[in-house]
């Protein structure tokens, strides 16, 4: 039997474009990029997947499926699918911690990369023990009470303040559905070996941080992406941790501004 594969979807965009994976953050879904991928698709073809257990994926019963290693080789997978010699890579919050992980192991599959906001990604080891704690606290209660858990979880989108109606709805809807065993997996497994703090200095593809600046809690780690991702380009717009749904033209403007100068290069006509 073949193994389970991510959900996904394919969107349009420019024939010759480069595709665009797309990784949500935990507790979200494929929602999370419906305000930006007209604009995007104007650059590159987008392909939003969701994680194990959340929006149309499934939950693999085997914990090892939740590894980062699982998951950049679930990755890989839909890249062969595609048909994609190499590709660009977008991560929000918790799916950053899988995206430049990705652009760490196979950076010569990866044209440019963005990602918002992730203490998860970037938490050093002040501050790791203490993550760690937190999510096995949490997992624990997921365990134990189930759905009311997660609805009792402080970043269920139903506590959002900052999105519009129809996105927070659509969050929302995702969110009532997420499998808590998958949610377990993902705390257990995938959330204590998360942190890539000791390895972003080795980054060799162009990045973009697209940093929520009300996010106060991120600012450290801003300014320690800042330090050490090699040639690391922000741009700070007045958002939250939600940062493409809350300031989605900001968002929009400044990652299809910097794909498109990263854009693989066109042969020329013969003659020419």
């Amino acid at each position: 039997m073949s193994p389970p594969a991510l959900a996904h979807e394919l969107h349009p965009g420019p024939a010759d474009a480069p595709f665009l994976l797309m990784v949500h953050g935990m507790m979200s879904s494929r929602a999370q990029w419906g305000p930006n991928l007209a604009a995007l698709s104007r650059v590159v073809r987008p392909v939003v997947v969701e994680l194990w257990g959340h929006g149309r994926s499934p939950s693999p019963d085997d914990p090892a499926a939740y590894t980062p290693d699982a998951y950049l080789r679930a990755f890989e997978a839909l890249r062969g699918e595609l048909g994609a010699e190499r590709w660009m890579l977008c991560g929000q919050s918790f799916g950053a911690t899988l995206t430049i992980r990705y652009a760490l192991r196979f950076p010569e599959r990866v044209l440019a990369q963005v990602f918002t906001n992730s203490v998860s990604a970037l938490v050093g080891p002040d501050a790791e023990a203490r993550a760690r704690r937190g999510v096995a606290k949490m997992a624990a209660a997921v365990e134990a009470r189930g759905r009311a858990a997660i609805d009792a979880h402080p970043p269920h989108p139903r506590n959002a303040r900052r999105l519009s109606p129809a996105i927070q709805d659509a969050l929302v809807r995702d969110a009532d559905a997420l499998d808590p065993a998958g949610l377990v997996h993902h705390l257990r497994v995938t959330a204590p070996v998360a942190s890539l703090h000791a390895e972003v200095g080795r980054l060799r593809v162009p990045t973009l941080l697209v940093c929520g600046e009300r996010e106060g809690r991120f600012e450290r780690y801003r300014r320690f992406a800042g330090q050490t991702i090699p040639g690391l380009e922000v741009a700070g717009l007045e958002a939250g941790h939600a940062v493409n749904l809350e300031a989605a033209a900001g968002f929009d403007d400044a990652v299809t501004a910097f794909l498109g100068r990263h854009l693989p290069s066109r042969p020329r006509d013969e003659g020419v």
